[in-house]
């Protein structure tokens, strides 16, 4: 189970600064693909081995200064109930102020690990001057420099010592994970009550009723597999919330440790930016996906409605719009069936292995007939590909000049092999490698 690792603090300590530098030890799972700025907040790291999930409170927070202090408070308090280890980022330019204060008071409450970190502390004298963190009254510190890196090395060796250790419980446990996730109130726990066919989960009005990710086996008409319902969060009515934040955060580890989302959005709501981050995170971390518009009940019909409403949705998840959409009501429990036979199916196209052979003698013809733009007069010659055994669908193809391959033919090829193999619903990554 991938642990969460939360970076906490007042505007302008340096905490995307620091989250950077973290998410950029491993450049392959920090890639320069198109929709990844996204997300900008949440990224993977891995150091000595140990692979983490880090979120930036810093960059949800908008609205004006009086708004920030609360703002900040409930981040705090969001990391502490979702994240394993909790880094207090301070400013030794500025040293403790009120805010600080405020934070440390939250944090002094809490059982988690929490690593109180000084930024910007480059040379002795400003050594000396961290002294004074000493008053947070959080125990040790560890000193930094974001922006030129000395000091993160010593702070990340002790910031994986602090991370739980890995159990190996869920390995024996065999059953596909389906994670039910979107914004608040767009139906989750409806669509599983109706599933299950009994009230499991409290449904009111209020948006975030449900506090945690609940694991339920389901059994029926011939489906076996564990639904876990992300949880929804709970909103202050005072304060315009970012409420992306809340609904991102609850659902990363749902989304991590699952092999299917199935995304529910409110039809009366349409796909907005929030459903959008929760579509991007499950794709980045290369789950299989299904979207629910859940609440069709509601929306006025007219004659093509579906369609209308199906094309805007793939528009916005351009380039990858090979996506089930299912309209659905769980209050009606209509077409419930089919989004469970959906999720399944996209189970099984993740998990498909293609056999070499039938794969090159579907693909070499069609690259032969159409093949890689020659560039600078030099021309691309791919002579054999395969599947790699991975979790999730990973190709590779050998060519003489793999620098050559540019991302539209990568696109082209994709789209070839989703038409071919059924790979609805599932991101794949496609490799040329020198032969």
């Amino acid at each position: 189970m991938n642990n969460i690792v939360a970076i906490v603090g007042r505007p302008n300590v340096g905490k995307s600064t620091f989250f950077n530098r973290l998410i950029q030890r491993r450049e392959a799972i920090v890639d320069a693909v198109s929709g990844v700025t996204r997300d900008r907040n949440y990224g993977k790291s891995e150091w000595n081995g140990k692979q983490f999930s880090v979120i930036d409170t810093g960059g949800y927070i908008k609205g004006s200064d009086d708004i920030f202090e609360g703002e900040i408070r409930r981040q705090v308090e969001l990391a502490i109930d979702e994240a394993d280890v909790i880094v207090f980022v301070v400013d030794v330019e500025e040293g403790i102020t009120p805010m600080d204060e405020e934070v440390a008071k939250l944090l002094r409450k809490v059982t988690k690990p929490v690593m109180l970190a000084v930024n910007k502390v480059d040379n002795a004298m400003r050594e000396k001057d961290a002294i004074e963190f000493y008053n947070l009254g959080l125990g040790d510190y560890y000193t930094f420099a974001g922006m030129s890196g000395s000091g993160t090395g010593e702070l990340l060796d002790a910031l994986v010592e602090l991370l739980p250790h890995e159990t190996g419980e869920d390995e024996g446990d065999e059953l596909p994970r389906f994670a039910v996730v979107g914004r608040p109130n767009a139906g989750k726990s409806s669509f599983i009550n109706a599933l299950i066919g009994e009230d499991r989960f409290v449904v009111t009005d209020i948006a975030g009723t449900t506090r945690d990710a609940i694991d339920t086996t389901y059994n029926r008409f011939g489906f076996e597999f564990k639904l876990v319902d992300t949880a929804g969060i709970r909103r202050k009515a005072k304060v315009k919330e970012d409420l992306e934040f809340y609904s991102v955060m609850r659902s990363v580890r749902a989304i991590e440790h699952s092999d299917i989302c199935i995304l529910v959005i409110d039809a009366t709501r349409g796909f907005e930016g929030q459903d959008q981050s929760i579509f991007w995170l499950a794709e980045k971390n290369r789950k299989g996906v299904v979207i629910l518009v859940n609440k069709w009940d509601l929306v006025d019909k007219e004659t093509n409605t579906v369609r209308d409403y199906e094309r805007a949705i793939r528009e916005q998840l351009q380039p990858f719009n090979d996506v089930p959409i299912l309209f659905v009501s769980a209050l009606t429990k209509q077409r419930l069936l089919k989004a469970l036979e959906t999720a399944v199916e996209v189970y099984e196209n993740r998990k498909q292995r293609i056999a070499t052979s039938k794969l090159n003698e579907i693909m070499l013809p069609i690259i032969e007939h159409n093949p890689p733009p020659a560039l600078k007069g030099k021309y691309v010659k791919i002579k054999f590909c395969m599947q790699l055994p991975t979790p999730t669908p990973q190709f590779v193809f050998f060519c003489n000049l793999p620098q050559y391959v540019k991302e539209p033919y990568k696109r082209y090829l994709e789209n070839k092999m989703r038409e071919i193999f059924n790979l609805t619903g599932v991101p794949i990554d496609i490799y040329f490698r020198q032969k």
